[in-house]
């Protein structure tokens, strides 16, 4: 793939074997980033996401279009042997990456080690998705990481059950991690001509995004609850009923919570010795919770959020996500560009955030069919053999 503006991976060549969300949202994101991007799939369906839905757009699965753009894309079947010559082709004579998330053994059994390659190209940088850390060979899905995790345990409501995110996070989050750990191993490649096994997991990355969290039970051993919208260290900082809606406030501090309580119209509240510090507003939380709720109730949402903005408080509405796009839009935000993909035209989609000021870090091919690039990489093989056969004549 050739940028007119290249990204700072331009000359990254990924072979990507993965599939479903975790490692193919991170061969996007280094597509994005300019990398040249394989995605090897099984014949002759492909990618196990290209049949999650609805939504479909003209036959097309939303789940698959929204983690795969910027990517070629070929069909082989990993049981046969001359497929599984193609991908060691690429493998050893053309990528510099190789991201795959089998479980363990599976590519053993095809001749496609990771292990091995690396021997044979000391190089080529490997790189793993795991459900489980080392050792635990389960097969890892993100809404069994989340209950298993103990993220679900602080997510929802404070009575009731475990609720999970909205969005597949422990995917997501082990994609950017994975995007780090290449990115790290490319960098030391370039001191040591060496290339490295990365490996990251769905439990490892859900642990880690727990963070603050987890780090109070390390320290304290006390078992985290569930504070609904609102937050177990600081408050206010949750939604609040207006006389139209909701509104989300954010006080991180005392000074931002005297200047509340002047928009108020309570400039008292902020000398209420139950209110005057974070820790004591955290010990009176459900006192002040409904004084607060009472005077948000009434004015209008709209109306809130203008004088907390005009007072240089962190708030806003609960959007829905069209409402979010619109509002983006709306405030000139670069968030949501055109792809073109070779059914359905100019696709909408999400930018991811990066921006540099030297490179490019942009959108620039839809995702693919399914085998839509058969005819130029099975090509691209062929000259990869060639000087093989070439050199085969002086023997």
């Amino acid at each position: 793939m050739i940028q007119s503006n290249p990204g700072p991976l331009e000359n990254v060549r990924v072979l990507d074997l993965s599939r479903v969300l975790a490692a193919p949202y991170a061969t996007m994101a280094l597509g994005e980033l300019g990398a040249d991007v394989i995605k090897i799939e099984r014949t002759p369906d492909g990618d196990e996401t290209r049949h999650w839905g609805p939504p479909f757009v003209s036959g097309e699965a939303t789940y698959f279009l929204g983690i795969n753009r910027n990517k070629r894309s070929i069909a082989l079947d990993l049981r046969q042997r001359e497929d599984q010559a193609r991908v060691r082709d690429l493998a050893l004579s053309w990528a510099d990456v190789v991201v795959e998330n089998f479980r363990p053994g599976t590519l053993e059994r095809w001749g496609l080690g990771l292990k091995q390659l690396r021997q044979e190209n000391p190089r080529l940088i490997t790189a793993s998705v795991r459900g489980y850390p080392a050792g635990d060979d389960r097969p890892g899905y993100d809404f069994v990481i989340q209950a298993g995790s103990g993220l679900m345990s602080i997510t929802g409501p404070e009575e009731g059950p475990p609720f999970k995110v909205g969005v597949a996070v422990s995917d997501i989050t082990t994609g950017l991690f994975l995007v780090g750990g290449i990115t790290a191993a490319l960098y030391r490649r370039e001191r040591t001509g060496r290339g490295d096994h990365v490996e990251v997991s769905l439990w490892g990355s859900q642990l880690a995004q727990l963070a603050t969290v987890v780090q109070g039970v390390l320290s304290t051993g006390a078992t985290p609850r569930r504070f609904g919208n609102a937050h177990g260290q600081l408050t206010p900082y949750q939604i609040f009923p207006s006389s139209d809606g909701w509104i989300a406030v954010g006080v991180g501090n005392d000074n931002q919570f005297a200047i509340l309580c002047r928009a108020l119209g309570h400039p008292e509240w902020g000398q209420d010795p139950r209110f005057r510090t974070n820790p004591d507003r955290v010990n009176h939380r459900d006192a002040l919770d409904d004084v607060l709720s009472l005077a948000f109730q009434r004015r209008s949402t709209k109306e809130w959020v203008r004088a907390l903005e005009q007072a240089g408080l962190p708030s806003g509405p609960v959007r829905t996500v069209p409402e979010a796009l619109d509002h983006a839009a709306e405030r000139g935000h670069d968030v949501v560009g055109m792809v073109p993909h070779k059914t359905l035209g100019d696709l909408p989609q999400v930018r991811l955030p990066w921006k540099f000021d030297q490179a490019s870090a942009d959108m620039m091919t839809g995702p693919p069919l399914v085998d839509q690039h058969r005819d130029e990489i099975l090509a691209l093989i062929e000259q990869i053999r060639r000087p093989r056969k070439d050199e085969s004549q002086y023997e």
